[in-house]
Formats: C-alpha cells, sequence, structure tokens
C-alpha cells in the first residue's frame, strides 16, 4: 500500500473517533454523525433508498490499485504507484510505462502527460518518453493533487498546506495560501481548474475553496454533515472534477459518494453513491467524459451514463439546469 492510499485510508477510519483541536476550534471527527433535521432542501442520507440517474455501462478491473485517473479523448490514462497504463473505453489496454518514483497525480494537456510525484513532477509523451521534469520548490514538499490551466502546473502541498504554482516548463512562480488555513487532517487536497477558475478542497474545514489563476481567493462553499450537500467524515472531499458546462464534481469517502454543485456550490444533486461506485471506505477518482461518468478506484473502473428512463425519482428530474451529462 502507498503512503498516499495509507493515510487515506486512515483517515477514513480514525474519523470516528476523537475530537481534534483544528484551528484553535473543535471538530468532531466522524463518518457519520447523527442525522437529525436535515437543511432545507436536503434529504437525509440514512433510512431512504438511493436512487441514481445514471446506470453502469461498462467496468474492467486493473491489476494494481489505482492512485488516480486522467482522460485523453477516448483514452483513460489510470496511474498506479509507479506505472501509467492507457485502455479504451472497453478496458482493453492500449500501452503501458513506468515511472521512476511513486505517482501521486497525473493530468494530461494534449500530448503531454503531467505525473505528479512526492516532490518532484515530471512531463512524459504518451508512451513514456520523459520530455522535462523537475524539483519542489521546497525540501520538505510532499505534493498530493495537480491541476493544468493557463500554462500553468498548480500543486497542493500536503505538508507546507499551501498551492504552489509554476510554469508549464517548471519555473516556480508563486505559493497560494488560503485565507482560512488549509487544514488537512490527511491526504486528501484536491485541486482542479473549473470554468476559469481554481478550486481547491480544504478538507479540515469540510469546504471547496475557489481562486482566481492569479491566486486570488474568491470564496468557498460546504459545510460539514451526513445529509447531501453536506461533507462528512474527517477531511472531505477528496476529489474534485467538472462536467463540460463548468458544474463542480466532488469525491467524498468514509461513505462514498459523488455529487454537482454549481460554480457557486449551489447544491445539485448526489449523482452515485457508495453501493454503485464499489464499497468501502475510499473515494473514487471521477472524471467526466461527454455524456458519461468515470470513476476509478481499488482496482476497478467504471462507467456510468445518464439514463432518462429513470430521472423522474432522482434530484436531476426537477434540475431545470442545461447539463451536457444529459447527453
Amino acid at each position: 500500500m502507498t503512503r498516499k492510499k495509507f493515510l487515506r485510508t486512515c483517515g477514513a477510519i480514525v474519523a470516528g473517533g476523537a475530537v481534534a483541536a483544528v484551528s484553535g476550534t473543535l471538530m468532531r471527527r466522524t463518518l457519520a454523525p447523527p442525522v437529525g433535521v436535515a437543511p432545507d432542501g436536503l434529504r437525509p442520507v440514512r433510512g431512504e433508498a438511493f436512487a441514481s440517474p445514471y446506470k453502469l455501462v461498462a467496468a474492467f478491473a486493473t491489476d494494481q490499485a489505482i492512485e488516480s485517473l486522467a482522460l485523453r479523448g477516448d483514452e483513460l490514462y489510470v496511474a498506479a504507484a509507479g506505472t501509467v497504463s492507457a485502455y479504451d473505453g472497453y478496458g482493453t489496454l492500449l500501452r503501458r510505462f513506468t515511472a521512476a518514483e511513486p505517482i501521486r497525480d497525473i493530468a494530461v494537456a494534449g500530448d503531454e502527460i503531467y505525473l505528479l510525484h512526492p516532490n518532484s513532477i515530471g512531463v512524459y509523451s504518451p508512451t513514456g518518453e520523459l520530455l522535462r521534469g523537475w524539483e519542489a520548490c521546497s525540501d520538505l514538499s510532499d505534493y498530493c493533487s495537480l491541476a493544468l490551466a493557463s500554462g500553468c502546473v498548480f500543486v497542493t502541498d500536503v505538508r507546507n498546506k499551501n498551492i504552489c504554482k509554476y510554469t508549464a516548463e517548471g519555473n516556480f512562480v508563486k505559493f497560494i495560501h488560503s485565507p482560512n488555513g488549509f487544514v488537512i487532517p490527511s491526504y486528501t487536497f484536491g485541486i482542479e481548474h473549473i470554468g476559469g477558475a481554481l478550486y481547491c478542497s480544504n478538507p479540515g474545514r469540510h469546504q471547496v475553496e475557489r481562486y482566481t489563476v492569479d491566486g486570488e481567493y474568491v470564496g468557498s462553499f460546504g459545510k460539514h454533515g451526513a445529509a447531501p450537500g453536506m461533507f462528512t467524515g474527517c477531511c472531505n472531499p477528496v476529489y474534485l472534477s467538472c462536467t463540460p458546462s463548468g458544474d463542480v464534481i466532488t469525491s467524498e469517502k468514509g461513505d462514498p459518494r459523488i455529487s454537482c454543485y454549481g460554480r457557486d456550490g449551489a447544491f445539485r444533486g448526489v449523482l452515485l453513491d457508495g453501493k454503485m461506485l464499489g464499497g468501502g471506505r475510499i473515494a473514487y477518482d471521477v472524471k467526466v467524459q461527454g455524456d458519461k461518468i468515470v470513476a476509478a478506484g481499488k482496482k476497478r473502473v467504471s462507467i456510468f451514463r445518464y439514463d432518462s428512463a429513470q430521472t423522474a425519482s432522482t434530484a436531476c428530474g426537477g434540475c431545470g439546469v442545461s447539463c451536457p451529462l444529459r447527453g
């Protein structure tokens, strides 16, 4: 088990116990706080059957535990501990290459594959040729996630609790700090470029923060709780992604689920629950491809498609937003 998986798993296991001091306030670390009266417009998770507007249309197994997922056209790139494998939508292995260091995250820009390592970044061709790379700007860095935007690379640093901005060539630009203070109880520090802005998880605060690509703080959304539209456990959300129209997709651990929010943080609905994803307590990496949702976790990649026949009883049924996931 990699350190990243170990810490993520530990964060999910310990999350039901102690009260921890976080930025001068006491935060109860619990995976499933008692559900009382849900906030207006939100339904309790427990005691009610979940109905998803999405249907599983394909799935395949991988031979290694998945660290992260990226899409390149119709190809799915799956990063494991030290390898990158490219699959088609049916699970056929197209190619594979080995990286010299453990892989924390993967992102794709054109014909360049960016691999995030614990304290370095490597840029590869689709066939695995190292094109360039650079070391972290701090000897103490412990990188978690990366995002590509505006010719730059943004990296979250668990140890230093900040975001590092580099040029695509590897030149350090600046550190980005949260005005709220990033609280990182376990290895969950996701970042994504969505609609011209950077969205970053602040998991100990159960929030998603928004920044300009220049690093200016814009705002945040999210609350601690088990109901839909809230983030449960000690440290959620884990992964961030987006739809083609710019809605924010979040993926949580502990009680795994994938949800959709507007760019302003308005809750749209839960799209997939833990049972559909494959169970367990880990978070599933998620990407959107046309009208499909691709979720990866453990040793499995699952592909879901919007199904209009089963939508009426779900949150998507009453949603008036023009959503490309509907096909």
